[in-house]
């Protein structure tokens, strides 16, 4: 029996037209264009007032910029080079990094501290993590005014507290380390919550296998804290540690409302407590209104902050390394046949 061949010429597919409707257009336009139209409110806004005004000072830091005059005359690195032969901006760089030292290494102690115990089943915690944010919402000049009144020198609730353990009174506004530590105080006390609510954030999402599977190997909090919280808690040290060392290193207003009298933007009659930008700010602005100068300074304090930061994110890194969190095998386990 042989097959019949059918005959009939096969029927051709319909040739394509390559047109392409406004519709088809729209919609590739849209899959490629759209996603950087969503991002671009934030970098259009930060050319605006990020790049724009940082290459803008460091033009004015090339002039004499007199604000009181019409003559900008350009000088170079002129500025640049006086400032780094300048003892009081010299002084104010101590300042700064001894107050940064001494506020941020027990700020960010205590709010790891503190986040772990808000991590716990406690009663009411919902209105203790919402009860450490109220200092830093709190206005900073009423807390400068309660703590100048807490550290002062005759009738200062802490110079009655030494007096009752035989300590003598502390000039706390005038001597340059004790100005320090009530300035460090202060930001403490003010930042210290709101640190911590960022690692209580993070430790939600640890995840309680680890803790469990620690718990039963016989490890105990603290044990559980520094071999698993911690080591997981990585990115948000560093994260935090920047963040500290940016707000830190721009300290302004707490030792700028700490001393009071005649001209207290320099800290001190002897600039005890004077930061970089309160030294730039009495050189950009009243009395100086040397522009270019304190411009010179803004810079130089942007490279500080640069350093300092990358130099806090190596030792975390150098000191994460050895840290590894324990491993869970989620694998079931046989039982005993």
């Amino acid at each position: 029996m042989t097959a019949q061949l059918d005959a009939r010429p096969p029927v051709a597919p319909a040739p394509r037209t390559g047109r392409r409707t406004p519709g088809t257009r729209l919609s590739r336009l849209d899959t490629r264009f759209s996603p950087y139209l969503f991002i671009a409110p934030f970098f259009v806004l930060f050319a605006v007032f990020g790049v724009y005004p940082l290459a803008y000072t460091f033009w004015v830091s090339l002039h004499d910029w007199d604000l009181l005059g019409s003559d900008h005359p350009f000088v170079g690195l002129d500025n640049y080079s006086r400032l780094l032969a300048d003892t009081d901006f010299w002084h104010a760089v101590v300042n700064t990094l001894g107050i940064f030292v001494i506020s941020t290494v027990p700020q960010l102690l205590a709010a790891l501290w503190l986040a772990n115990l808000l991590n716990r089943r406690l009663r009411a915690r919902t209105t203790f993590r919402m009860a450490v944010l109220i200092p830093n919402i709190t206005s900073t000049a009423a807390v400068a005014i309660v703590f100048g009144v807490l550290f002062g020198r005759e009738f200062g609730m802490v110079n009655w507290l030494l007096d009752l353990v035989g300590i003598d009174a502390v000039e706390w506004k005038s001597n340059r380390f004790a100005s320090w530590v009530a300035i460090s105080a202060m930001v403490d006390w003010r930042w210290t919550g709101y640190n911590a609510l960022i690692f209580l954030a993070a430790m939600q999402a640890v995840p309680r296998d680890l803790y469990e599977s620690a718990a039963i190997d016989g490890a105990g909090r603290a044990r559980q804290f520094w071999s698993i919280t911690v080591p997981l808690l990585k990115p948000t040290i560093i994260f935090t540690v920047i963040i500290s060392t940016i707000g830190g290193l721009q300290l302004f207003t707490e030792p700028r409302l700490f001393h009071s009298g005649t001209n207290p933007i320099r800290g001190g009659p002897l600039r005890e407590s004077q930061t970089v930008t309160m030294y730039m700010f009495e050189n950009a602005f009243a009395p100086h209104y040397n522009f270019g100068y304190g411009s010179a300074v803004a810079w130089l304090l942007f490279a500080l902050i640069a350093v300092v930061a990358a130099v806090n994110v190596l030792l975390l890194r150098r000191l994460g390394e050895g840290a590894r969190p324990p491993k869970v095998d989620a694998r079931p386990k046989e039982g005993p046949r």
